[in-house]
């Protein structure tokens, strides 16, 4: 199976963190993620994500470094999710795939439903927040 090469963006804007919940009619619908997307060929993550954020959310951003990856294995694709930490600089949030977009403390990101790809990088941040 072709693994898909997808990029995820830890966004923070005042000691929060952006998340935002798949629209109905995505996979993963209702379930919250750090925003992202797939990386075009020639492209790299860095670049990805801020085209993506700008793309899907109306937002500019700033890349500032790379936090973690993690491969997941879903029935019908797999992915390889790539996160790297970024700035917020500028723009109202309009999202498109998207139904709910929340700036939220780290601690908090337990109490939503997150996509099984993006968990593990939620009980990082946590474990990061906490020491």
């Amino acid at each position: 199976m072709e693994i898909v090469e997808v990029v995820a963006g830890i966004v923070w804007n005042r000691g929060r963190v952006l998340v935002a919940r798949r629209a109905p009619h995505k996979s993963q619908a209702g379930k919250w993620e750090f925003p992202g997307g797939k990386i075009e060929k020639g492209e790299s993550p860095e670049t990805a994500l801020e085209r993506e954020l700008h793309e899907e959310l109306g937002i500019q951003t700033k890349t500032e470094g790379y936090f973690a990856t993690n491969v997941h294995y879903y029935p019908t694709i797999t992915i390889k999710l790539i996160a790297y930490h970024g700035k917020y600089l500028s723009g109202e949030i309009t999202p498109i795939d998207h139904d709910q977009v929340e700036w939220i403390r780290v601690k908090d990101l337990l109490s939503y439903e997150v996509t099984e790809a993006d968990i593990p990088f939620v009980h990082k941040l946590i474990a990061q927040t906490d020491s």
